[in-house]
């Protein structure tokens, strides 16, 4: 799949990512620049399981993927043509290691008008996607869940910081954290 994305991208122009949850706070990449922008058509959302990075098998955790439906406010990077196929290459394996998402060039609104940008989204039917969890659901998993990069709670927490930086309001996201403190 990653053959075909670079294909898709076609090397000929500067590479743009579109990043929704730990890609605006943890990037991992050099980048020549980053913009905010807002895709149409998808929302971000907490509900992907985590059983390596933010839960286990036994006790999974939680990620965000984007899901069709909506409208999600994130960050575009832009990566220089030279640059593209390694920093992709590299996205790919922390991105892609279980295969999970469905990516996907979406058109990202900035302030300088829009880019094209290759985004991870989440199939409803992938069997990593979660379905309708409850709020008593979502506190055992923040509560508990911990993987190789820390608990769920902190992955949602780093994600709402950085989206308050950036002046983004996540309203869900924000009524998800309020279960810890009822």
């Amino acid at each position: 799949m990653l053959e075909l994305v670079l294909r898709d991208w076609g090397e000929r122009d500067d590479l743009w990512v579109f990043g929704y949850g730990s890609l605006i706070w943890k990037p991992d990449f050099e980048f020549a620049e980053r913009r905010p922008a807002k895709v149409h058509g998808w929302h971000r959302a907490l509900k992907m399981w985590s059983r390596i990075n933010r839960g286990t098998p036994e006790q999974p955790g939680l990620v965000f993927g984007l899901l069709s439906g909506g409208s999600c406010q994130g960050m575009v990077f832009r990566i220089q043509r030279q640059s593209g196929r390694e920093v992709l290459t590299r996205l790919w394996g922390r991105e892609m290691i279980t295969g999970v998402y469905d990516p996907k060039w979406l058109i990202c609104h900035t302030s300088h008008g829009p880019v094209r940008a290759l985004a991870f989204t989440l199939s409803r039917q992938s069997p990593s996607h979660t379905g309708t969890l409850t709020e008593d659901e979502y506190r055992r998993i923040f509560a508990q869940a911990t993987g190789i990069y820390g608990t769920t709670l902190e992955y949602a927490h780093k994600t709402l910081e950085e989206l308050r930086r950036m002046k983004i309001r996540d309203r869900a996201l924000e009524r998800l954290l309020r279960l810890m403190h009822r």
